[in-house]
Parts: C-alpha cells; sequence; structure tokens
C-alpha cells in the first residue's frame, strides 16, 4: 500500500475459489489494517449480515466512526479487536462504540452469504 495520501489501495478477499476485491479508505485505520495483511481468517457469522474474525492486534482507531452500514463495508469493531465484512443489510444499527469503516467490497460480497464460517485470506492487490 502507498504511504502517499489519496492513494487508492485494493485488496483481494480469497475464500476458497472465489476472489472478491475490495478497496480501502483513506484512513489511519484502513493503514494500520494494511500493515497486518495478508491474513488469513477463520470468519464467523453474524445476524445473517456479516463475517467477522478477531484481529491479531488492534489496530488505530482513527477513522470514520459509524452506527449505519452498507452492503459491502469493510469495518473495524474496536472491542473485539475485529474485521468484519457485511454482504446483507438487516436494518439494524451498530452498537457503541460504532464502526470504523475501513473499507469497501467492490463486487462479489455475495460470496460471504452462506450459513456458517469461512475461511478467508486477505491480501493486497
Amino acid at each position: 500500500m502507498s504511504k502517499d495520501r489519496g492513494a487508492e489501495a485494493c485488496v483481494r478477499i480469497i475464500i476458497g475459489d472465489t476472489s472478491i476485491e475490495a478497496t480501502l479508505a483513506d484512513s489511519d485505520a484502513a493503514r494500520d489494517f494494511a500493515s497486518l495483511l495478508p491474513l488469513t481468517l477463520s470468519m464467523n457469522d453474524l445476524f445473517r449480515r456479516e463475517k467477522f474474525a478477531a484481529l491479531p492486534r488492534a489496530i488505530s482507531e482513527r477513522g470514520k466512526r459509524t452506527h449505519d452500514y452498507a452492503v459491502g463495508t469493510i469495518g473495524y469493531w474496536p472491542p473485539g479487536p475485529d474485521v468484519a465484512i457485511f454482504y446483507r443489510h438487516d436494518g439494524e444499527r451498530i452498537p457503541a462504540p460504532g464502526l470504523i469503516v475501513i473499507g469497501k467490497v467492490k463486487a462479489g460480497v455475495e460470496a460471504l452469504s452462506v450459513r456458517g464460517a469461512i475461511s478467508a485470506t486477505i491480501k493486497r492487490s
């Protein structure tokens, strides 16, 4: 990932034979997340709306915090510390302290819409 602010950082999320492209946000939290890559995570399902996994360490909490999300949002949940990828919107809001948006899936998020845990590798494109 480029250290130049404003440079778009792309990552690839690999689930079995499926590869999903995503873009990381221009934030300290997203840059810190990128410093952990590549990562292979066992991602659990939460509320049939998101896949989430614990990160090996906490990352920066400097980034836009929100209580809403869209399908394709990649977010950081500091209390975990967890990363979550939302594949379905259920109308619920994210509880306090909120989610820090670290990226967005460009296309193919439906690959996450499977029951149960998955193994996902996230790496720089």
